[in-house]
């Protein structure tokens, strides 16, 4: 393992602080009440600034807030608010260059509503939005925070224009400690030592066993059971869809994505500094077939390589199960290590792609190129035909969160702009009978559904034995999306909010009359240097009481046969590599449970063959608050 220098430390932050005059004036709001703002003249901010910045590349400025909630950082052109959403680090002072691209125009580099939404610096990150326009009569500036939690400040000084970024993070430095814990806050039960993980982790293993959930083999209930085939199917009973198992037992899919023995990597590339002890994935990884590790490191892994030794994964893999069967959880869901599912011990899912959206526009493959055909096929090939006699596998998921739907204009336009490709031709031609948004629309579905129909068709080619859990759209699928998605067994959607929606859980159904299985949703709260995710809630208990309001009551719904929560471990307090660092994890990045999420978790999977059998009513609001 390699440690950093202090001195090495002090002198990078003794340079980064160079120039910096204490005696420029900090501007401080306090958050209050559902909507807060503070707006300020540039002039008041800064006398020298002009109004166009448009001839400019980034708002530079230094900034320090106590929370990680995001704000809006808010630009007034004309009486016009340009707006970008800001998550900073923790109680930190950061210098932030914003780059102004992304007041003026929406991004459109990306294969993944993730991927699109959002761009990562040094000590925060950035989330796109759609209101954007012209900067070149700017005369005031906002920032702003929805449902503040605990009265949060912000600090903001020395902001001006700069043609270069000139991000850093200033102090206090370092800020994360050898366990991967944020050092400038505090919380109840963060470790200072070693022995005081060690003994968390013996009192976890001592009292992991099976919980009381009745389920059998393959994780279906079995209080029912219908005809047994040996793979995972789907089937209407008494007006309710289920997924049944290999051995016929009726299967709500209980599940979390992201199970996997490293945390999404942090970037540390030029950060070095900001962490306590770094350690070497040369030496993490060594011996095992986890892949993707890359030069940045896990300190999750870290702490499992403590807990375990060495030879850390068969350990990891063995507390994983017994986590799952004591926590109710029958699925290993999206992005989680192959390790697991292939252990033979617990039902999972397969992400498959290999469709060419990498090298495609907003996530959409060139269908019309020479050879696109193969290139599906040859995909399908490799990754289904191994699986076809696994009686573990649930089904194949085909890809994620596509960006294009609902900007389908930005989508055509791009193409039309860009280099002479085969789709680019095609649209032409397409256009030449009538160009009109509606009909520019109505390529962009017919391209999709070439698209879709392709992969739908090799992946059952070489597997009939499995399910084709379709495309895990994003937020709420237009109609026209739901319907040029045919072909698939079930329709997946990631559902993030309070609720599942279930209004558009009902209009998929009634467009499709398929079975619903939400891919993706999640409860954090702000703090230990995380920020709180899609959906905020005030601290870790009204996480699990979250947890349970969602799952409850999306399962009554008679179509929906499976909610996946995102995702198992918390993601790194210094931000994978897009920016995201949510407090989302059922553990942290110790390896300690959040026990308040895990003991709701429970009550709700014991329950959860009632509900949506339809014998039990959800939860209730009143019932949670009580």
């Amino acid at each position: 393992m390699k440690y950093l220098s202090f001195v090495f430390r002090l002198l990078l932050v003794t340079l980064l602080l160079a120039g910096c005059s204490g005696k420029d004036e900090t501007f401080t709001v306090n958050f209050q009440g559902e909507l807060s703002e503070k707006k300020w003249a540039v002039t008041d901010l800064n006398p020298d600034l002009p109004s166009d910045w448009s001839s400019y590349g980034y708002l530079t400025f230094e900034v320090r807030s106590t929370t990680t909630q995001r704000f809006e950082l808010r630009l007034y052109n004309g009486g016009e608010m340009r707006r970008l959403n800001i998550h900073p680090f923790e109680n930190a002072w950061i210098r932030a260059s914003i780059p102004l691209i992304h007041f003026q125009k929406r991004n459109t580099q990306g294969n993944s509503m993730a991927s699109i939404g959002k761009t990562a610096r040094p000590g925060y990150w950035i989330g796109f939005s759609s209101q954007v326009g012209p900067i070149t009569n700017i005369d005031s500036l906002g920032v702003a925070m929805r449902f503040p939690v605990n009265s949060p400040s912000l600090e903001i000084r020395n902001l001006t224009l700069t043609m270069t970024p000139q991000d850093s993070v200033l102090e206090p430095v370092p800020l994360v400690d050898e366990f991967g814990q944020w050092i400038p806050s505090e919380w109840p039960g963060k470790v200072k030592t070693i022995d005081e993980l060690t003994t968390a982790w013996s009192e976890e293993n001592t009292k992991l066993g099976p919980g009381d959930f009745n389920y059998g083999k393959y994780g279906g209930s079995m209080s029912a059971r219908a005809r047994a085939t040996g793979f995972f199917r789907i089937e209407k009973i008494d007006g309710r869809w289920w997924f049944v198992d290999p051995e016929g037992y009726l299967f709500y899919s209980t599940g979390s994505t992201g199970m996997r023995p490293r945390s999404d990597m942090a970037r540390t590339a030029g950060r070095e500094y900001i962490y306590k002890a770094l350690p070497s994935n040369e030496e993490l990884f060594a011996g095992t077939t986890i892949s993707g590790g890359g030069s940045d490191p896990s300190i999750y892994t870290w702490n499992l390589v403590r807990r375990f030794g060495s030879d850390w994964l068969p350990g990891w893999i063995d507390l994983t199960v017994r986590r799952m069967e004591s926590w109710g959880i029958n699925t290993v869901a999206n992005w989680s290590d192959t390790n697991l599912g292939n252990s033979q011990r617990k039902a999972y899912v397969a992400t498959i792609g290999g469709w060419g959206i990498e090298t495609g526009l907003m996530g959409m493959p060139d269908v019309y190129a020479a050879g696109y055909a193969d290139l599906v096929d040859k995909a399908a090939a490799r990754q289904c035909a191994p699986k076809k006699e696994d009686p573990y596998l649930l089904g194949y998921f085909l890809g994620n969160e596509p960006p294009w739907p609902g900007r389908e204009t930005e989508f055509t336009e791009l193409v039309l702009a860009g280099s002479d490709t085969p789709m680019q031709k095609a649209l032409k031609e397409y256009l030449n009978a009538g160009d009109t948004p509606e009909r520019r629309k109505a390529f962009v579905y017919e391209t999709y559904a070439k698209y879709i129909n392709k992969v739908n068709a090799a992946v059952k080619k070489y597997d009939p034995n499995h399910l084709n859990l379709g495309y895990r759209y994003g937020g709420s699928a237009p109609p026209d999306l739901i319907k040029a998605s045919v072909g698939f067994d079930v329709f997946s959607i990631n559902i993030y909010g309070y609720t599942s929606n279930l209004d558009a859980v009902q209009k998929i159904y009634e467009l499709t009359g398929m079975p619903v299985i939400i891919g993706e949703f999640h409860f954090g709260t702000p703090g230990r240097g995380m920020a709180p995710g899609l959906a905020q809630v005030k601290n870790q208990e009204e996480r699990g009481a979250a947890y349970r309001y969602y799952v409850e009551n999306a399962a009554a719904h008679p179509a929906m046969i499976g909610t996946h929560w995102f995702t198992w471990v918390d993601q790194p307090s210094t931000g994978r590599n897009d920016g995201e660092n949510y407090n989302i994890g059922f553990v942290d990045v110790t390896d300690r449970p959040y026990y308040e999420l895990v003991e709701a978790a429970k009550i709700t999977h014991r329950r959860i063959f009632d509900i949506h059998s339809g014998k039990v009513p959800p939860v209730g609001i009143k019932a949670l608050v009580q």
